[in-house]
């Protein structure tokens, strides 16, 4: 008899599963769940968020193997700050943490992280954490991880209000010539394109103070999935729904063809 034949199976790439001529610029993605993962299962909540760095560690990297070039994870809001005491620092020690951790998946993906809110309300150990990593991958180009940290929109654009009528006052620029592109220069985001791509775990559906400006025109994409198990193929099941969606910008479609 002769010998049976050998069968060789090819496991596709994230990036293959996927139309590479419609793949968003930039994703954002509200990490919501950990709480309640936790609380499912009969554990603290605490390690519920510890859990869901490992769900950061896996999106991250298939976002930079898929192709994406900006990834926004909301980590921390400006209202987080009033959740229990013990829960906001064990976050803080778990953002100390990850960042001296995952420095090194950071190096080999060449993946640049910056950070968005205000960095000042942080604890002093997490913000000299925060720098030490933002200075160490600053020149990495193959994607850019934007971590929104003690972040809220409607803070941003007070921010920028203020930001703003303190330059006419003093004659810096006029009012006249405030658009849309002033308004982008003064954001914490000013060096971000607009979201493509919104992502929410858990079920909740609304935004939660999050990128309201840069929004905008983004696609919104809501799943059930607490953010602890939250996977790659789930990731690109939301880039797929993206895909099969028309993006008009306030056009009609027979204009688009």
């Amino acid at each position: 008899m002769g010998k049976s034949p050998v069968i060789v199976t090819f496991k596709m790439s994230l990036r293959d599963q996927l139309d590479t001529n419609k793949l968003p610029n930039h994703i954002a993605i509200i990490m919501d769940g950990n709480g309640r993962w936790a609380k499912q299962k009969g554990l603290i909540r605490v390690l519920g968020h510890e859990s869901g760095t490992k769900s950061v560690r896996e999106t991250v990297e298939a976002c930079a193997e898929i192709g994406i070039k900006h990834l926004t994870l909301y980590a921390f809001s400006t209202e987080n700050w009033n959740r229990p005491k013990l829960e906001v620092q064990t976050l803080m020690k778990l953002l100390v943490k990850s960042l001296k951790k995952e420095i090194k998946t950071l190096q080999d993906n060449e993946i640049k992280l910056t950070a968005i809110g205000c960095l000042k309300d942080l604890p002093e150990k997490a913000f000299n954490e925060l720098q030490y990593v933002k200075e160490k991958t600053k020149n990495n180009e193959r994607m850019t991880l934007t971590l929104a940290l003690s972040y809220g929109s409607r803070e941003e654009l007070v921010n920028v209000v203020k930001e703003l009528s303190l330059k006419v006052k003093n004659n810096i620029i006029s009012a006249e010539t405030i658009d849309e592109s002033i308004i982008n220069k003064h954001l914490y985001t000013q060096n971000l394109p607009d979201v493509d791509l919104l992502i929410r775990t858990s079920g909740e559906q609304r935004i939660s103070n999050f990128l309201l400006w840069q929004i905008a025109y983004a696609e919104l994409y809501f799943t059930d999935i607490f953010w602890p198990d939250f996977k790659k193929e789930h990731l690109v099941e939301a880039i797929r729904e993206y895909q099969n969606r028309e993006r008009r910008f306030g056009k009609t479609s027979e204009q688009l063809t």
